[in-house]
């Protein structure tokens, strides 16, 4: 059995994923009125990083499958 990079890495991602996403659902919706013309960037790249992170884990995965 041989290390697969993609395990950790999709692992890093989902979990940093999920907590930007989840501060841009929880976080004041004030700060992106000024700052970023009215859109929730923490809540979207919070999204495709834990999608990036999903798709890294499922590649993974289905190599493990294939050993």
């Amino acid at each position: 059995m041989s290390f697969d990079i993609r395990l950790p890495i999709g692992l890093l991602f989902v979990a940093l994923g999920l907590l930007l996403a989840g501060y841009g659902l929880f976080s004041d919706p004030a700060v992106y009125r000024t700052h970023s013309l009215g859109v929730n960037i923490n809540e979207i790249w919070g999204a495709v990083m834990a999608l990036f992170g999903a798709i890294m884990l499922g590649l993974a995965l289905k190599s493990r499958r294939a050993d």
